[in-house]
């Protein structure tokens, strides 16, 4: 606990990174600017990590220590852990802010949602966290149990915008449905959905997703001059890794499609330092897979041959799949930002099905939970036509692009 202290400290209160001038004002920059009414005399219980940091790279936790009209009571901490350098589903556990003793809760351990022992004390939540714009990431579910726990203790709920990474205009794919909600498919949206938090969580309290029986009293800092087209390279805004395993922006764009690979026996490249950028597997022919790719009509990714061997990595993958074994695979590369994620992910499933039948297995139900229902399982188990896929989530995508144009504040 000592040392994760330690590390705690350093991360937050070290050497601010790349200060800039930002085209893009975050809505931390904001309650600190013009929209301070919204935190004096407060005190806070903030859900934060390491990306929480306002545009000129200072974190929000330094900013509120140093700020006299509000009180920074307790923090809680998502997947990750606060610092952001725990490996995908590693459980965190409880601690202490250095030098201030100031309680940190874990959001992912054996509890997801704040208690009422925790918010004692607490007249305002304030969520501030970097998603990257597809359901599978858990930090939207950290925030929709977030506002669970405000409805349910009465207490006003701040989401600070910050850019969707991937933009704000595509959206793809299916609705989760009911009986696959889970922590990777929290609510009923598209595995793209094109929004920012503030977008969502207003989405999830005006649509009755969440499930406490009222509503919570919710406000969103928007941002300043953020546009939908704007990818996150656009904003004028340091690249801070939302979890170990998306270091680049690139990393981001692939994942909507080539997270489905966690669902199946295909290295998506965890265990080495290019998650989701390179997949393989023992038993792959990179210049057959290759060669096959080139036939989907999914257009702005080029391919190149990968070998590579998973290995722990403590801070990234403690136990990735095909541990020491030599994969080969397929590396990628964007060459047009309005390259379509999604529908390459579930080409590149359907290939490798096609090309090694004797082989592709699936990981018990996990693609179904990623997928939010057994429609693509089952298609693939079958015609394995990606097609069908894609039509078959036309209706409810219109529905809900529909009901979403609501809610766009930008």
């Amino acid at each position: 606990m000592k040392n994760y202290i330690l590390i705690l400290y350093f991360v937050f209160f070290s050497v601010t990174i790349f200060a800039q001038d930002s085209g893009v004002s975050v809505g931390a920059d904001r309650i600190f600017s013009d929209k301070s009414e919204l935190i004096e005399g407060k005190s806070i219980g903030l859900i934060t990590n390491h990306t929480g940091r306002l545009s000129d790279g200072t974190h929000l936790i330094e900013k509120f220590l140093a700020y006299d009209s509000a009180n920074l009571k307790v923090l809680f901490g998502p997947e990750h852990g606060i610092v952001g350098n725990a490996p995908d589903g590693k459980s965190i556990s409880d601690s202490s802010l250095a030098s201030t003793g100031i309680p940190i809760y874990s959001l992912y351990g054996d509890v997801r949602k704040p208690t009422p022992e925790m918010l004692e004390g607490v007249d305002l939540l304030i969520f501030d966290i970097q998603d990257i714009g597809s359901r599978y990431y858990t930090y939207i579910s950290t925030m929709y149990h977030c506002m669970e726990a405000a409805a349910e203790n009465d207490i006003p709920m701040l989401i600070l915008d910050r850019p969707n990474p991937i933009g704000g205009i595509q959206v793809e794919g299916p609705l989760r449905t009911e009986k696959f909600k889970s922590f990777v498919a929290i609510a009923p949206v598209p595995i793209v959905h094109g929004m920012t938090v503030g977008e969502l969580a207003t989405l999830f309290n005006e649509e009755g997703f969440i499930t406490s029986d009222k509503k919570a009293d919710l406000t969103v800092a928007k941002m300043k001059n953020w546009k939908r087209e704007y990818l996150y390279d656009d904003c004028g805004i340091p690249w801070v890794k939302p979890s170990p395993n998306m270091p680049t922006l690139e990393t981001a764009l692939l994942y909507p499609g080539l997270c489905l690979l966690e669902g199946v026996n295909i290295s998506e490249g965890r265990g080495t330092y290019k998650p989701f950028i390179q997949i393989g597997a023992p038993f792959i022919d990179s210049d057959e897979l290759i060669n096959e790719l080139k036939k989907s009509p999914v257009s702005g990714i080029e391919f190149s041959p990968a070998e590579f061997t998973p290995v722990s990595i403590d801070t990234m993958s403690k136990y990735p799949k095909y541990l020491d074994e030599k994969c080969y695979g397929v590396e990628f590369k964007i060459v047009d930002e309005n390259f379509n994620s999604l529908r390459f992910g579930i080409y590149l499933l359907s290939s490798l099905k096609d090309l090694y039948p004797d082989n592709f297995e699936f990981r018990r139900n996990w693609i179904d939970k990623l997928y939010g229902s057994t429609a693509l399982k089952e298609e693939l188990k079958g015609s394995n036509n990606p097609e069908t896929v894609f039509n078959s989530w036309q209706n409810d995508l219109t529905n809900f692009i529909n009901i979403r144009n609501k809610y766009l504040l930008y």
